[in-house]
């Protein structure tokens, strides 16, 4: 079914971006991408300044990519003449002795299976090397040089703008309304007409379930809409980059946040708020309720850095039943390839969309994706438990 194109990717966000730049690099013509709303636009999963990028992670699956994941943004940046990773260190912080201590354990196993170096942290260390910190005796920290901030819509940009400059064809405003899968190619259905192709990347993020029967998947996709806050610290730059670093504090609730980046004020959240909702539900006004809660850990954790509200931002988390990734090609369908992040991709979006161009072009790639096949069996069992806090496959279901 050559009458189309060669490739069609749905959704130009972080990872739809990545995949049409590296199937561009690896010589693929007629590449089309297909995006609902405007090119690198802010409704989407990456519209906002800041992703937290980092080394330590609660499985090695992860932790093994991360050498290629940095290479991928070096490559990109050299490519562009642009910063996208901004090096400030990352720490984790728990109760010793806490389920949020046993995470922190998870983290060093991951790194150690990697050969990945780290630093582990006393309450001196955390007081004495980032004084805003105000946290109990009893806390114990883990610091990994390499956490930063990637500027995810800066990626999005970038890897848009390459792949427009390689031949590849952008359609913003085109919305998929349904996919055939044939054989030997697929034809996408939009409001514009049907569009042939060899070969299709599904990069939908929330709107994945929309096209799952489609494609003949059928494993449980949970939204939850997430919201970040901005708080103007009394010292912006006691928050700067290369005074503080980006963190994760793990306790009954995860919270993180960033130094000062992208606005003139901290960024905190908390990881999986747990408000769910479905497709059509999401609304792009913060809850007034929520910044009240992450104002209330910053006056007791990082006093400094709770000053006005600047602006909320919200996001939607797509997830499996495990929260792990979904990286394969559809079973039985070998140029239907299919990416979901389980809301905590930003940071690899560049080496998955070179992954993805890898399996649809070679039809293989030198990284391990067991654990995010369609076939695991948080996908195929329909009687797992679902489980969304990031832990590892061993760890608790909260």
């Amino acid at each position: 079914m050559a009458r189309g194109y060669s490739h069609i990717v749905i959704g130009a966000g972080a990872i739809g971006s990545a995949a049409a730049y590296w199937l561009a690099q690896a010589g693929v013509e007629r590449v089309l991408v297909l995006e609902q709303f405007d090119l690198v636009n802010t409704l989407g999963s990456s519209g906002d300044h800041s992703r937290i990028i980092r080394r330590a992670y609660h499985r090695p699956e992860y932790t093994r990519l991360t050498d290629a994941m940095y290479a991928a943004w070096a490559h990109v940046e050299e490519q562009s003449g642009l910063t996208l990773f901004t090096r400030t260190g990352g720490i984790d912080l728990a109760a010793a002795g806490s389920a949020g201590e046993d995470e922190v354990d998870e983290y060093r196993r991951a790194m150690d299976a990697a050969s990945i170096p780290y630093e582990d942290l006393s309450i001196d260390d955390i007081r004495e090397r980032y004084p805003q910190w105000h946290v109990p005796d009893d806390t114990i920290g883990l610091f990994q040089q390499d956490g930063g901030i990637l500027d995810i819509r800066r990626s999005v940009s970038v890897h848009t703008a390459l792949a427009l400059a390689a031949g590849a064809e952008f359609r913003p405003r085109t919305k998929v309304t349904g996919v055939a899968v044939h054989e030997r190619g697929v034809t996408v259905s939009t409001a514009d007409g049907p569009i042939d192709a060899d070969h299709l990347v599904v990069a939908a993020a929330s709107w994945l379930g929309d096209l799952m029967p489609d494609l003949g998947l059928n494993f449980s996709l949970t939204l939850s809409q997430e919201q970040v806050a901005y708080f103007v610290p009394e010292r912006p730059r006691d928050f700067a980059p290369e005074r503080f670093p980006i963190w994760i504090h793990h306790a009954d609730e995860v919270h993180y946040g960033f130094p000062v980046y992208g606005e003139a004020a901290v960024k905190i959240a908390r990881d999986m708020r747990g408000h769910y909702i479905s497709s059509g539900e999401r609304v792009f006004d913060g809850d007034a309720g929520e910044h009240v809660r992450l104002r209330r850990f910053l006056a007791e954790f990082l006093p400094a850095a709770a000053g006005p509200l600047l602006s909320t931002k919200t996001c939607v988390y797509d997830m499996p039943p495990d929260r792990d990734f979904v990286l394969d090609i559809v079973p039985g369908r070998p140029h239907v390839a299919v990416f979901n992040g389980a809301g905590h991709a930003g940071k690899f979006a560049g080496l998955v969309g070179r992954i993805i161009a890898d399996l649809l072009t070679v039809g293989s790639t030198p990284h391990e994706l067991s654990a995010f096949s369609l076939t695991r069996p948080a996908i195929i069992d329909p009687d797992f438990v679902p489980r969304f806090r990031l832990r590892s496959a061993v760890g608790d279901d909260r």
